[in-house]
């Protein structure tokens, strides 16, 4: 039969049949096939390289066209001819198609847990599962520029530029691992503009601030947390998740593993008396060896607990252009550098920072060497912060009967 769209519509299928196919003449391999239901489909047949009949089905007779479908049967008949299987290439297609988004995210995920530090694979987690929730379902191999921009777009709209910076990196992290996995074909965030170009902060409070800082702080946990930041320069998610076992408090001397630092190499922090009176004053839940928090993990209400310290700085009338935690550490290894002339080497020993001093086997044997000059800065440190934060006496008022 040759193919018109009259011929086409008199097809009628045999009573005592359930399909029935009727095939081109003038295209070899181009059919339709009949359904006892009533639906009608353009479909090819082929014989693939190994030998089998395969019929592909390309499309419903009323929603392609004549033309249409025998311009698609002709593009796959040729690709069979040619090697491209247009059975198998369907097959993979439907398989790619049930890899999702998310199921790529939770192999990521397993797969980062172990590599980074607690910290930065919470960041990631939130952004993968949180931010990137509405890819989701989507194919991992069908997500587009278009999609990845629009959602950047909606997330730095908001005011959160920033995040939307880290959320990009974190997809794009993820789908440069699936490519090596095999699993994603492209990466679709390569060529989205970035939100926000994040700078290197230079922060550094000012004495006014610091003072501020610490006289904000109230007889609570994360306050202790403030004031130990302030005290030992150490990093906020060190000394929140604090655990007992590390210090030896006889010996004034905290040791954070090397599991819980940046740098991968185990710290020792000594501790001054200030910092000794606040953690004996910090509170123990029994059973529990981290020092703070009270649910899984460390301290956490982070940003809640940050808020309501500003409110109170606010408060005194002290204008305070925006700061971090981690800006307190950054003004402890300036000021002990220019107020206490503090050396180098050893202000980067108090920070566990690498340098070229201190980088590879002979760091590891330095450690020791820095201990009495890092408890020494330490405690200077203590002692112009309390100096600093000492309450100021206030001037008396004299009365008039005074003067005469």
């Amino acid at each position: 039969m040759r193919f018109t769209k009259a011929a086409i519509d008199s097809l009628t299928l045999a009573a005592d049949k359930s399909e029935q196919y009727a095939w081109d003449d003038t295209l070899k391999g181009f059919g339709v096939k009949l359904n006892k239901g009533g639906s009608r489909n353009f479909l090819i047949q082929y014989r693939g390289q190994d030998g089998r009949t395969r019929r592909i089905v390309i499309g419903k007779v009323g929603t392609l066209t004549l033309d249409e479908a025998r311009r698609r049967a002709r593009e796959l008949l040729v690709g069979a001819a040619t090697g491209n299987d247009p059975y198998k290439e369907k097959k993979t297609a439907r398989a790619q198609s049930a890899v999702t988004v998310g199921a790529v995210a939770d192999a990521y995920l397993k797969h980062a847990e172990h590599r980074l530090k607690p910290r930065s694979f919470e960041q990631v987690e939130r952004h993968l599962k949180q931010h990137w929730q509405p890819l989701a379902h989507l194919p991992v191999n069908g997500v587009t520029r278009a999609n990845v921009a629009a959602l950047l777009t909606a997330m730095a709209s908001g005011g959160h530029r920033i995040k939307a910076t880290r959320a990009r990196s974190a997809l794009s992290a993820m789908f440069s691992w699936a490519i090596g996995e095999g699993i994603a074909e492209s990466n679709p965030v390569i060529g989205t503009n970035k939100p926000a170009e994040e700078k290197s902060r230079d922060r550094v409070l000012s004495e006014t601030e610091v003072r501020a800082v610490w006289h904000a702080c109230r007889d609570d946990a994360y306050s202790r947390i403030v004031q130990l930041l302030l005290l030992t320069g150490q990093r906020r998610d060190e000394v929140g998740s604090m655990v007992e076992s590390e210090l030896d408090l006889r010996s004034a001397l905290w040791t954070i593993p090397a599991a819980r630092t940046k740098n991968g190499l185990t710290h020792e922090v000594p501790l001054s008396r200030p910092a000794l009176e606040i953690l004996a004053g910090q509170p123990r839940i029994e059973g529990r060896d981290l020092v703070f928090g009270e649910g899984v993990g460390g301290f956490s209400g982070w940003s809640n607990s940050k808020e309501r310290l500003d409110k109170r700085i606010a408060a005194t009338g002290l204008v305070m252009p925006p700061w971090r935690l981690h800006d307190l550490r950054r003004t402890v290894a300036t000021s002990i550098a220019d107020r206490l002339k503090v050396q180098p080497h050893v202000v980067e020993a108090i920070l566990n920072h690498i340098s070229g001093s201190k980088a590879g086997v002979a760091g590891i044997y330095n450690r020791a060497i820095y201990r009495d000059e890092k408890r020494e800065a330490l405690e200077r440190w203590a002692a112009h912060v309390l100096a600093l934060t000492k309450p100021q006496p206030q001037p008396l008022t004299r009365r008039t009967s005074d003067l005469a």
